[in-house]
């Protein structure tokens, strides 16, 4: 094959640039067609010659990364590993970030049953160079560092390198981050997060490593607020891996954020990003102490940080949207539940009392299966009870009021109000209270009353609720019966269809002809 001379690039360059842009997918035949022209060590040299031709060295990058993400191009990086590793320490950042990316190609095209690509990482020492750039590279070169170590993780060897049996040494990711500046330092903690989402044998290890006490140690200083807000960040993204949770209910995280919480002299954007990371934690021993914490951090933020109280009550919302965690919310002799009840019928803060409303939906059972919406009886009773006692000592004196004054508000409150009728009509209290308002069942049924997809949806779903609960009571009073054939002609409308079907009708010069 005749070589090409690189005293003139724009060939190359013109080629690269055809490549790099085509809009499809490259497969293996075209690139093998582009490298039977022009090498990779002819490209390879193009970079490094750093060659003063306009956009030569991105656009030869934006190539070389197209040709490593097919198979075939992931096939010839073995043979190129010296190049990859030169590449990881160019003065270039853009060939940094295109050197990690390069591994990462290698590991994730290779068997990982015979480690074949880990072994080459590990003995061309790849992974210190990919730790070194995950610390003081950019952020485009810190994220494909990140990206390359977690493909790592996915291969036995890979796990054993970045997970040393000796603390001592240099790579352990707890020294890492005891050596670099507190950027790097969170990105090692973002690196740890990654790790725990590859697998649970792979947070197994990074657990027994003893790396989560780098997070829970940074949020117990509390010396840089922006650093722990990054920190809450990483913990509240590891609380919503499955097979995390149980690591992080190990640790003694919950008991930092329950006193992250109860800390009133802790910026309130650090509160609000705890409350929603204990949230997710509901599984753990020590949930009765964050619903302690909760439900005093409500009491006192009654008419102050409305942000702050609206970010509680969705923490609330989310712990009750499970069986078990609504009982939770209803259990104790003072229910934490209560501030949701109170502020889903309070119109003095409208965000509060959205988060409330769709936090009570939740709790009622709108988005649990049937079999599950009930709670046990002690449970039960207590959400009847504060739903009548809130109701009392307010100007509505009865729940079908308290119903019928946020299903009057605007759009948005009637959705939540719609979702949480759907929740509460399983109960036959809130039945016979909804039934007692033909007002309830004149909005619930009227096609015209939403304009919005959601809206509409909401709505339907709450008319099939209703008529199906009145259903199952097998009513024989006429008003009742009255009802049910309304709401059954609704809900055989269907969700969307806002009039009955209208004949198309003569216009009148149509009809004057």
């Amino acid at each position: 094959m005749e070589e090409l001379s690189l005293e003139d690039p724009s060939v190359l360059l013109e080629a690269a640039s055809e490549f790099a842009l085509y809009p499809g997918v490259q497969n293996d035949e075209s690139v093998k067609n582009l490298l039977d022209r022009f090498p990779l060590p002819l490209i390879f040299s193009a970079l490094q010659n750093k060659s003063d031709v306009p956009g030569l060295e991105s656009t030869l990058l934006n190539c070389l990364e197209r040709i490593f993400r097919t198979k075939y191009g992931a096939s010839l990086i073995p043979q190129y590993t010296t190049f990859i590793q030169v590449g990881l320490s160019a003065e270039s950042q853009s060939v940094r970030c295109l050197a990690c990316k390069a591994v990462s190609c290698l590991l994730d095209n290779d068997d990982k049953v015979a480690d074949t690509a880990a072994q080459l990482v590990i003995d061309h020492g790849l992974y210190a160079s990919l730790l070194d750039l995950l610390t003081r590279g950019d952020e485009l070169v810190a994220a494909a560092s990140t990206n390359a170590i977690k493909s790592l993780a996915s291969f036995p060897k890979g796990i054993d390198v970045i997970f040393p049996a000796n603390v001592d040494e240099s790579t352990h990711l707890r020294n890492v981050a005891a050596n670099c500046s507190s950027l790097g330092r969170v990105r090692v903690m973002a690196l740890i997060v990654k790790l725990f989402s590859v697998s649970s044998s792979v947070a197994s290890r990074a657990h027994n490593s003893n790396l989560l006490n780098l997070l829970e140690a940074e949020v117990d200083s509390k010396n840089d607020m922006l650093t722990t807000l990054s920190v809450l960040e990483l913990l509240y993204e590891l609380s919503e891996i499955p097979h995390a949770a149980e690591f992080l209910s190990r640790s003694t995280l919950l008991q930092l954020l329950t006193t992250l919480i109860s800390d009133a002299s802790v910026e309130s954007i650090l509160r609000s990003r705890a409350i929603m990371i204990s949230a997710r934690l509901l599984s753990s021993e020590d949930v009765k102490a964050v619903l302690e914490a909760l439900d005093s951090r409500l009491e006192s933020l009654k008419g102050q940080d409305a942000d702050e109280c609206e970010t509680a009550l969705e923490a609330l919302g989310e712990i009750g949207s499970s069986n078990q965690g609504a009982v939770l919310l209803l259990s104790s002799s003072s229910p934490v539940a209560r501030h949701v009840v109170e502020a889903a019928f309070d119109r003095q803060g409208r965000g509060a009392q959205l988060a409330a409303l769709h936090a009570l939906g939740n709790i009622s059972g709108e988005n649990r299966s049937d079999h599950s919406k009930l709670l046990n009886d002690t449970a039960e009773e207590c959400l009847r009870r504060i739903i009548y006692d809130t109701a009392g000592e307010s100007p509505k004196l009865t729940p079908s009021g308290l119903f019928l004054s946020v299903l009057r508000q605007d759009s948005e409150v009637r959705l939540a109000a719609y979702r949480l009728l759907t929740g509460l009509v399983a109960r036959q209290w809130c039945l016979q209270q909804i039934c007692s308002k033909q007002e309830i069942i004149d909005i619930v049924t009227d096609p015209h009353t939403e304009s919005t997809k959601n809206g509409m949806e909401a709505r339907y779903n709450c008319c099939k609720s209703i008529y199906s609960a009145l259903s199952a009571l097998d009513a024989t009073h006429p008003s009742l019966i009255k009802i049910a054939t309304k709401l059954q002609e609704a809900v055989r409308r269907g969700p969307y269809l806002s009039r009955d079907r209208m004949e198309a009708q003569p216009t009148e010069e149509l009809a004057a002809l």
